[in-house]
């Protein structure tokens, strides 16, 4: 191969790379911010509760050891629920597979909507026009509600769950990668791989998606906490983990009408999945506005080169 060729391969090569060292620096940066590193520390301390609680329960999550919402006490140190089982070891045991599942969603609606926002975004044309419009028509449904639909229709699986939050996810990750995909598609790199003649998808997974790498982690983040609240929901209205297994979304439902007797067994899930939101959207927040003032540094640079040319 000529040095000239060479030269004209390197930088689809060489961008993507950048790129990765973009991100750890993003994520770098917005763990120095205090906004960052506040919503980090809420989100780690609820995902270990959640990964070590089933390991450190002090009961078993089905045992009755406790009088029907008992008060707090040595048996029981956050009392008891609407069947006498202790809440805490209930809390501790109830968070992994709502984490599992939603993790399955926010990973099934970002793949799809990666896919398609990249597609119609570089394929241009008529395909653009048909994925699109099918985004707008998924985009007519709210997430709670299309969740619940494919629910009902074919029953209350786990697997349909996971499934039907993230199909009402694709349909704005594509939305949000699409308008920044259109303008990956159009740089120099992209356009001196495609005059070799490489196929389409190969152009669109290893020259634009790798460049897309900060959008998706925002997105990321965002998806996951949407899964959180929603699949909690759910379970809250009975779809979902069905008794007696333990689920925060499900001890909501269960002890609110024991809210006044014992109000631990209602708060001490509201109350994780409250942080874990709220960790997950102050970290996504950081890292947005961290991403944002690389891009306009970006800008502002290639401005002022253009200027002195």
């Amino acid at each position: 191969m000529s040095t000239s060729a060479a030269a004209g391969l390197a930088p689809p090569t060489a961008v993507p790379r950048m790129r990765r060292r973009e991100l750890l620096h993003v994520l770098r940066c917005a763990l120095r911010t205090p906004r960052g590193l506040a919503g980090f520390v809420l989100t780690m301390l609820v995902v270990l509760l959640a990964v070590i609680g089933p390991f450190v329960a002090p009961h078993g999550s089905t045992d009755f050891v406790t009088l029907p919402f008992a008060k707090p006490n040595h048996a029981a140190l956050l009392g008891g629920d609407t069947l006498g089982r202790d809440v805490l070891s209930r809390l501790l045991d109830g968070g992994w597979q709502l984490l599992l599942m939603a993790l399955g969603a926010t990973a099934i609606g970002i793949g799809l909507g990666a896919v398609g926002g990249v597609a119609a975004a570089y394929l241009r044309g008529w395909r653009d026009s048909i994925i699109m419009r099918t985004v707008d028509v998924l985009l007519a449904f709210p997430q709670l509600v299309f969740a619940l639909l494919l629910v009902s229709v074919i029953g209350p699986k786990l697997w349909i769950l996971v499934l039907a939050v993230g199909l009402s996810h694709a349909p704005q990750v594509a939305r949000v990668l699409r308008s920044t995909a259109l303008d990956v598609s159009e740089r120099d790199y992209v356009k001196a791989v495609e005059i070799t003649g490489v196929r389409p998808r190969r152009v669109m997974a290893r020259q634009i998606l790798p460049n897309l790498t900060t959008p998706l982690m925002v997105e990321t983040g965002l998806r996951l906490t949407y899964s959180i609240i929603i699949i909690a929901g759910l379970s809250f209205i009975g779809f979902g983990l069905q008794p007696p297994a333990p689920n925060w979304g499900l001890m909501i439902n269960e002890n609110r009408i024991g809210l006044t007797e014992n109000y631990w067994a209602v708060l001490a899930p509201v109350g994780v999945i409250a942080l874990l939101t709220i960790g997950l959207n102050t970290f996504t927040d950081a890292v947005a506005r961290v991403a944002l003032g690389v891009d306009r540094a970006e800008s502002a640079m290639a401005t002022e080169g253009l200027g002195t040319v």
